[in-house]
C-alpha cells in the first residue's frame, strides 16, 4: 500500500500586509511555517537589515568592524545594506532620541528617518528609542514626514498606542504592536488599536524576542501559539504577520560578545556571536517569524540560505 502523507488543511490564513510602496508583502500563508505540503506560502520571510542613527560605541568588535565606514552615517548604511547585502527591508532605530541618552528632538529624527526612506527603494521599519512616552512623540512627526511612503511604525504598546495609532491612521503608515512575550497581551493591543480604526490588515506583531541561551524558548512557545490560533483557531485577532527582532538580543548576549581572552572556553569569538545571531533566528523562522530583524552580514547570508532552503 502507497503511504500518503496525513494533511491538515484550514481556510484561515495569516494577513497578507503590504509594506512600503511597491511589492513586498509579509504574511498571507494558510500553513504552519514551511508546512508547504498543506498549503501555500505566497511571501517568503523577509530580513530586514539594522540602521541606527547614532554610532552605536557599545557593540563588539566583531560586528562593529564590518560596519566601519557606515556606522556614523544611517543613509550610507542603509544603502549598504539594500546594495550589498540584499536586504529585503531596512530597520531604522531612532536611538537618538531616548531620553537617557542623547535626547534628539523629534524634528531632527523626522528628517533622519525621511532621507534614509529616500534613499532606499526597499520598505522600512521604523522603531523609536522604546520610551514609551518620547516614542509616541517621535513616530507622529515621523508619520508626517514620511506621509505617502507606508512605512512600519513602532513600537506601539499600551502606554502609547493612542498616539501611534492614530498617526498611522492619519498619515497612512503601517503599525508594529509589542507586547512582553504573551499572547494574551498581544491580542488585547490587536484590540485596542482596531478599537482606534487602525485596520488590522496594516498591523504586524512583534512579540518581544528572546535570543539563544535568554528566553529563546519563551518566544518560539508565543510565536508558534500565535499561529496555531490563527490557523487552526480561526483568531482574527492573531493573524498578523509576526517580527522577530533578533540583532539586538543576539548580541547582547555575554556568549555572543566576550572576547576570547576573557573565556578561552568559549571558542573563537570572530564566530561565536555570528552562530548566536544565526541560531536564534532560524529558530523563530521555523516559530512562525515573517520578518526579521538582524545585525551581522555573515549571519545575514546564512539565514537567507536556511529561508531558501526551507521554502525549497
Amino acid at each position: 500500500m502507497a503511504f500518503e502523507m496525513p494533511k491538515e488543511t484550514t481556510e484561515s490564513k495569516i494577513r497578507e500586509v503590504t509594506l512600503g510602496t511597491g511589492d513586498v508583502k509579509v504574511g498571507g500563508e494558510n500553513v504552519l511555517p514551511f508546512y508547504t505540503f498543506e498549503g501555500s506560502m505566497p511571501n517568503r520571510p523577509k530580513i530586514a537589515v539594522e540602521v541606527y542613527d547614532n554610532n552605536p560605541q557599545e557593540w563588539s568588535p566583531v560586528v562593529a568592524g564590518p560596519l566601519a565606514d557606515v556606522l556614523s552615517d544611517p543613509v550610507a548604511w542603509a544603502k549598504k545594506a539594500q546594495d550589498e547585502w540584499g536586504a529585503d527591508i531596512i530597520a531604522l532605530r531612532l536611538k537618538s532620541t531616548d531620553p537617557k541618552g542623547d535626547d534628539r528632538s523629534a524634528e531632527d529624527a523626522a528628517q533622519t528617518a525621511k532621507a534614509v526612506v529616500e534613499a532606499v527603494t526597499i520598505p522600512v521599519i521604523i522603531y523609536g528609542a522604546e520610551d514609551a512616552e518620547k516614542d509616541g512623540e517621535v513616530l507622529k512627526v515621523v508619520a508626517m514626514a514620511t506621509e505617502g511612503k507606508n512605512v512600519v511604525l513602532g513600537p506601539a504598546n499600551e502606554d502609547n498606542f493612542k498616539k501611534i495609532g492614530a498617526a498611522a491612521l492619519g498619515y497612512k503608515q503601517t503599525v508594529a504592536a509589542k507586547t512582553p512575550i504573551d499572547v494574551n497581551l498581544a491580542k488585547q493591543l490587536n484590540i485596542l488599536l482596531s478599537n482606534l480604526g487602525v485596520d488590522v490588515g496594516n498591523i504586524i506583531v512583534d512579540p518581544t524576542t528572546g535570543a539563544l541561551g535568554y528566553g529563546l524558548e519563551y518566544t518560539y512557545s508565543v510565536m508558534e501559539r500565535f499561529k496555531i490560533a490563527a490557523l487552526r483557531q480561526d483568531d482574527g485577532m492573531t493573524q498578523m504577520p509576526l517580527i522577530a527582532d533578533v540583532g539586538p538580543e543576539a548580541w547582547k548576549a555575554k556568549e555572543a560578545k566576550a572576547p576570547a581572552a576573557d573565556e578561552p572556553q568559549w571558542g573563537d569569538e570572530n564566530k561565536r556571536g555570528i552562530l548566536w545571531e544565526i541560531l536564534t533566528a532560524s529558530s523563530l523562522l521555523i516559530a512562525g517569524a515573517d520578518i526579521l530583524i538582524m545585525r551581522h552580514p555573515e549571519a545575514i547570508k546564512t539565514v537567507r540560505k536556511v529561508i531558501d532552503s526551507l521554502m525549497s
